[in-house]
This record gives C-alpha cells, structure tokens and sequence, in this order.
C-alpha cells in the first residue's frame, strides 16, 4: 500500500507529533505528505479538499468519535483506508470501529517500535490489530453471535470484472494498484468497489472479503 498522503487525527498535540514523526520515518521512496487535524470538522474538510492514503484516527475527539469519522469517510471516501490509534481498548469500542471499516486498531501505548511494525505491515497491504486486542477479540469468537460461513448465494451477483477486483484486494493490493494492474483508472477502481460493498452489503475492504469468501465466491 503506498502511503504517500496521510491525515493524522488527534486532540492532542504530543500524540499528533508523534504519529507524524513514526510516519515521516517509514521507509518510501519519498517523504510523505502528512496532515493532521484535532477535530471531526477540519477532518472532514481536509478529506474534501485533499486525497489521502491513510487516515490515523484518535477515538474520542472533541466533537465526536473516531467511530463517527470513519464511517463519514466509508459514504463520502471508501477508498480511503482508516487505522484507530487509541488509547481505549473496551471491546464495544473497538467491534464498533472494525464494524464502521477500520482496517486496523491500535494503542498509544505502544513504544515507537511496535507502532513502527504495524504502520509497516499497513504498506504491505496488512490490516494492523494491537496484539493484545487481537488475543482479546480471539477469546470472545466462541461466545459471540458472528455470522458463520454460509453457501454462496443466488442473489449475490459479482461480475467477472468486480470479482478479479475483489481477489485483488484480498491479496492486500489498494485501489490505485490494482487500476495500474488491470490499465484502468482510479475512478473506475472506486466505482466498481462501491458496487461491491453494496452488493454484499459491507461497508470496508475486510468486511468484503470476509462476506466473499464465507459465500463462496473467492477461495
């Protein structure tokens, strides 16, 4: 995943500083263009005015929650990836967060090498989960009501086109790679993303792929 623009969204100043400075020092071909707002309001108008690759988003804001942001973002940006960085870990919390289409939650807690692992497994195409949280989310799957696989079907309708897409971001590829690999645009990408996610009525990457593969539709 290229992350070449990222907005980072936090109330406080020590961990805005921090966050960019982690990022400013991931290896890439060039310095990335790094953003930040404390706020739900100048969030949402860097995200209208600019494109981003990555949003870094705080849980609680003064205007609101991370929650509420990213699911703004999955109606207005789909495309757009978005990774909570909190320092609340209640399981409420953070199902709701993967549940709106976060890609990844972790803790500020961390030292600047953890953070460092997971921000580099976002460019790998990874979806980061703080590994506590991850231990914690695996010990409350036997008790919860989450969906289970079920036979592919009859009126979920992938074209050829949506499926080689959708195979394409299971392997961890973002939308502008997957236009450079199929020659078509970015735009086009997006379009036919949005078709997916209503099709199979999700409202992120991750979720899409999970609905697909428990449908029988990618192996």
């Amino acid at each position: 995943m290229e992350l070449s623009s990222i907005l980072i969204i936090d109330d406080d100043a020590a961990s805005l500083a921090r966050l960019a400075r982690l990022v400013a020092e991931l290896p890439a071909d060039q310095a990335p263009q790094i953003n930040t707002a404390p706020d739900l309001v100048e969030a949402r108008a860097l995200l209208q005015a600019h494109h981003f690759d990555l949003a870094l988003v705080d849980m609680q804001l003064p205007d609101g929650t991370g929650i509420e942001l990213i699911g703004w973002m999955q109606q207005h940006e789909p495309q757009l990836q978005a990774v909570i960085v909190s320092a609340f870990a209640e399981e409420e919390a953070i199902f709701a967060a993967l549940r709106a289409g976060a890609v990844g939650y972790l803790l500020k807690d961390r030292d600047d090498i953890e953070l460092t692992v997971a921000l580099r497994s976002l460019q790998r195409g990874g979806a980061p989960i703080d590994p506590m949280i991850a231990r914690r989310i695996l010990a409350l799957l036997p008790a919860t009501q989450l969906p289970v696989a079920a036979p592919p079907a009859a009126n979920v309708h992938l074209s050829e086109r949506e499926l080689g897409i959708l195979a394409h971001v299971a392997q961890g590829y973002g939308n502008r790679e997957i236009a450079e690999l199929l020659g078509l645009s970015r735009l086009t990408i997006e379009a036919h993303t949005r078709n997916i996610y209503r099709k199979l009525a999700v409202g992120s990457r991750t979720a899409a792929v999970y609905e697909a593969r428990a449908m029988g539709l990618l192996p």
